[in-house]
């Protein structure tokens, strides 16, 4: 399931701290801050996506993702290839080293990374 903008941003607060009650996430955004009624609404949009949940304490509720940033950045990199690269990492890979404005060093940062890879899955 994907989030919206303003639903990601409420999840990348969440994810630095890891848990968070309501005034911690107003603090976590730059100024000028949303009102509290629409972080509650984003709250509640994401615990309806399985995103995260809560643990109440009294009156208060201290809320905790359900999925990593990296699973949930995993399922969108994988969808984009599908969708938009007709499921070939290939085709991906190729656009990305082509279209973005790479430095040679950072080129071969990623080729160090594809050849650290490809020697894990051949032992």
């Amino acid at each position: 399931m994907k989030l919206s903008a303003a639903e990601e941003t409420l999840m990348q607060h969440l994810w630095k701290r890891e848990k968070a009650f309501m005034k911690d996430l107003l603090d976590a955004y730059d100024d000028p801050k949303p009102a509290v009624t629409t972080v509650a609404t984003l709250l509640k949009r994401v615990i309806d996506k399985g995103f995260i949940s809560y643990r109440e304490y009294g009156n208060s509720r201290e809320y905790y993702p359900l999925i990593t940033r990296n699973d949930y950045f995993s399922t969108h990199v994988n969808g984009l290839i599908r969708n938009f690269f007709n499921n070939s990492a290939a085709q991906f890979a190729s656009f990305f080293t082509t279209e973005t404005q790479l430095s040679a060093s950072e080129l071969e940062a990623l080729k160090d990374i594809i050849d650290q890879e490809i020697q894990k899955r051949k032992s």
